[in-house]
């Protein structure tokens, strides 16, 4: 199997602000950034179970209300960093927990505890059901690649994991993950700083790159950067908030990129 570089930069200059627009075409993309769970696979959904388990759990347990729904996990948690949607989520309940400590043992006592206990969760649901890209991501793959550098950028700490079961490892020689970035003190998504180091990586500019998402938190990200394309791939967020979150389009199926869809505007 390849071995990946998984290497972070130091800072580079935003070219625009989160009202650009870009106006790439998929075709002359120099460079795509894929974000990883719900856009390459189906993670996504272990990931909202897990955390489903988890928050709903908590909630009970601490007489939060309301309870945990699909709809926190759009709007709270996914595309962030394990603990920015703890975060998140527990303001919204106007509840706190210490961060405490990336070692805290799984439980709900500090917010890296529950962030450990879902961890757990995910990889016991990993180990039970694997994982299968989406339909059509190896022809999208191969198409990108035909103009393109690529990269996984991902908030996941578990991405290199998720890409090796799902016969994704080799497609990819620079992931940024979530592991380098908390070692690295880089803040997540939708910050577009994980996204500029892959571009500086890949040396290309973020003007000459394409992002793809699904999560309004990693397409605010990319338009935040100044990227050239930011497609969002609409696995339940709703093409209407990735929209507003400043995707470029929108597609249900990554397969629609080679239908033609793929002009900005």
């Amino acid at each position: 199997m390849q071995t990946h570089t998984i290497l972070l930069m130091s800072a580079l200059p935003f070219r625009s602000g989160p009202g650009h627009r870009g106006s790439l075409a998929w075709a002359d993309a120099r460079a795509v950034l894929f974000d990883l769970d719900g856009v390459l696979t189906p993670t996504n959904r272990l990931h909202e179970q897990a955390w489903e388990i988890v928050l709903s759990g908590f909630c009970r347990c601490r007489g939060l209300t309301p309870d945990y729904t699909t709809a926190d996990y759009f709007a709270h948690v996914d595309g962030k960093p394990r603990l920015d949607g703890i975060r998140d989520f527990l303001a919204s309940r106007d509840c706190q927990l210490p961060d405490g400590h990336p070692d805290d043992t799984a439980g709900d006592d500090t917010a890296w505890a529950l962030a450990n206990r879902k961890n757990n969760v995910f990889h016991e649901i990993l180990r039970r059901d694997g994982i299968e890209p989406y339909p059509g991501t190896s022809d999208v793959l191969a198409d990108a690649r035909r103009h393109a550098k690529l990269a996984v950028v991902s908030s996941s700490r578990n991405a290199v994991a998720v890409l090796d079961a799902a016969g994704l490892a080799d497609s990819f020689a620079i992931v940024v993950d979530g592991q380098l970035a908390e070692r690295e003190k880089l803040p997540g998504k939708p910050d577009p700083s994980v996204f500029c180091r892959a571009a500086a990586l890949l040396g290309v500019r973020p003007e000459d790159s394409a992002v793809v998402e699904d999560a309004l938190s990693g397409v605010a990200a990319g338009r935040a950067g100044g990227f050239g394309l930011v497609v969002g791939v609409d696995r339940g967020a709703g093409h209407d908030a990735l929209r507003r979150s400043g995707a470029d389009l929108v597609v249900s199926d990554l397969r629609a990129l080679l239908d033609g869809w793929a002009e900005a505007g």
